[in-house]
């Protein structure tokens, strides 16, 4: 396993050699779901590069950007245990923004107009920025993503194709724990009593997609309302049903015969989200 810390670094590394590349970008603090799609890019490619960079642009908040967990030791430690063919870069803010750390603005088909990028004003827009570096310096073949951040992976893909990147873009399954809560960074920053209850996000999905096969949707959404009220500690932010490509919510009165349900719920200081297929 190689780690660079400069785009330089890794591309005389690989000069005049033709692989395959599969890029999995990370803000590091690194689970399982994260190792799923290392595995996956070092099945359908030749070599992996792992990019572990914390976006300041990402974050609405300075607090929020300094209590992400940084695990950086722990994160290259999982990572050589696969072995050869992965690389690890861990960029520095220069690297990216030079010496004006500002996202650039793209068009992003209003898919970035609604639930995070409503609630996140300009995240996308960093997200945005930092990917079209990583994907026109290294030029990967691939590019992972996990379905947990649905949003994005619709947004990543409508970056891609409005860029003309060739990097093809792979969604991958949502990796749970045994209890049922999607794989997080920030699980990591739930106490106790919140992590006991943070699955609750997940059966709220779940009773919203029984519910959707007989009711219509306006009476889907009161009902997962009334769900979340009758919890401690965890607050709703909202849940909403949407075509699973442009993201748009579908009609009250109408009952949900497809597409995809989403929550956000705050457990503290700590943000959730989460989704599930409804067909």
């Amino acid at each position: 396993m190689e780690v660079f810390n400069s785009p330089q670094q890794f591309l005389r590394h690989f000069s005049g050699k033709s692989y395959s590349i599969g890029m999995v970008p990370t803000m590091g603090a690194l689970h399982e779901g994260h190792l799923s799609l290392i595995e996956k890019a070092l099945i359908e490619n030749d070599k992996v590069l792992v990019t572990i960079f914390v976006n300041p642009t990402q974050f609405d908040n300075n607090i929020d950007l300094k209590n992400y967990p940084n695990k950086l030791e722990e994160d290259i430690y999982k990572i050589s245990q696969f072995g050869k063919n992965i690389s690890v870069f861990i960029p520095n803010e220069n690297d990216i923004y030079g010496d004006k750390i500002i996202s650039k603005q793209y068009d992003l088909g209003n898919l970035d107009r609604v639930m995070e990028g409503k609630i996140r004003k300009g995240h996308f827009q960093g997200v945005a920025t930092v990917l079209e570096y990583f994907f026109k310096t290294f030029l990967p073949s691939k590019a992972y993503f996990g379905e947990k951040d649905y949003q994005q992976l619709l947004i990543v893909n409508h970056l891609s194709k409005s860029l003309n990147i060739s990097t093809k873009i792979i969604g991958c399954p949502i990796v749970r724990t045994t209890d049922g809560l999607a794989m997080s960074s920030r699980n990591i920053l739930l106490n106790s009593e919140e992590r006991r209850i943070a699955p609750k996000v997940y059966e709220g999905l779940k009773l919203a997609k029984k519910l959707a096969s007989t009711e219509k949707y306006k009476k889907v959404k009161i009902e997962v309302r009334n769900f979340f009220k009758n919890l401690s500690l965890i607050r709703l932010e909202y849940f909403t049903a949407t075509d699973p490509f442009t993201l748009v919510e579908f009609n009250p009165n109408e009952k949900i015969k497809y597409g995809r349900g989403f929550i956000a719920a705050s457990l503290g200081k700590i943000r959730l989200i989460d989704n599930i297929n409804m067909s």
